[in-house]
């Protein structure tokens, strides 16, 4: 079969099925999780918690667990960075107490010394392996300290077009490039794709230094393109995962869906079952 001609038949027989299965009865209440076939644990699907920024903590980890994903990092909304010490393990507790790993938090924004201590004692206090953020230029060498001194990864997070700080992967590596290994890339894939940048090249070219990645899909390969259901934009997905799969890529590649705020699991679910579908045939 030739994707380039029938791409859109291609993600409908891959996904139809699973989208389906992961929200019979939608309703948060009561919790059905997805059983997840062992084929797709080749990759570490999760989720970024800003996909449910309108629901509660309680929501969230039984809509994550409803999509049968299993690592989850909190956007500020699910624990506000600055929680107390107690309220930090509380919250973690529970979140593993739901059968989930919670991996990590971002994206954290640090404009000041200040606020780079706080997110590194916010991870180290939850247990989060990696801080998906997004650092001004200066506080680097701080940043650098500080995954020294907790061992916990920091992933810059690119955000695409009209971002100054680090639109683009490229931007984030030429900042990071000699500073400690633990200091790496978030690749978001939408926001690389919004700026005409293939991003299965930019995962392939800087494979040594990515902690983090936020599959989405995209409209548009411009800044005009916005969040959509997974296989109905114009992100190559299967070549997404094949070169995930070729750079043998060990992290968390977490679902950030930015559509429909106010009722996002069922878009989730097709995107989830989306990436799902291609991983079982590739």
């Amino acid at each position: 079969m030739s994707i380039k001609t029938t791409r859109r038949e291609f993600f409908k027989a891959a996904c139809a099925g699973i989208t389906i299965g992961a929200l019979s009865g939608v309703s948060c209440a009561k919790p059905e999780p997805v059983t997840v076939k062992e084929g797709y644990k080749r990759l570490n699907l999760g989720m970024a918690s800003y996909t449910f920024r309108k629901f509660s903590l309680e929501d969230t980890l039984v809509m994550t667990n409803r999509l049968g994903l299993k690592h989850i990092a909190f956007k500020n909304f699910h624990l506000e960075l600055n929680s107390t010490e107690d309220v930090i393990k509380a919250v973690a507790e529970k979140t593993r107490n739901a059968g989930l790993d919670l991996y990590g938090c971002g994206v954290v924004y640090m404009t000041t010394e200040d606020e780079v201590h706080q997110a590194f004692n916010y991870a180290k206090t939850a247990g989060m392996r990696v801080i998906i953020g997004v650092p001004n230029h200066e506080l680097l060498p701080l940043v650098n300290t500080k995954v020294q001194e907790y061992d916990i990864k920091l992933a810059v997070h690119n955000h695409g077009p009209g971002d100054e700080l680090f639109p683009s992967p490229q931007s984030v590596y030429e900042k990071i490039k000699d500073l400690d290994k633990r200091i790496g890339l978030c690749i978001d894939i939408g926001h690389t794709q919004r700026l005409g940048i293939d991003p299965s090249v930019e995962l392939e070219k800087y494979a040594d230094r990515i902690y983090d990645i936020h599959i989405k899909d995209v409209s548009a390969a411009s800044n005009e393109g916005s969040a959509i259901e997974g296989g109905r934009g114009v992100i190559d997905l299967p070549k997404i995962l094949r070169t995930l799969l070729k750079i043998n890529y060990t992290g968390v590649a977490a679902l950030e869906y930015e559509k429909d705020e106010s009722d996002p699991l069922p878009g989730s679910a097709e995107t989830i079952g989306c990436f799902r579908g291609i991983l079982s045939v590739i």
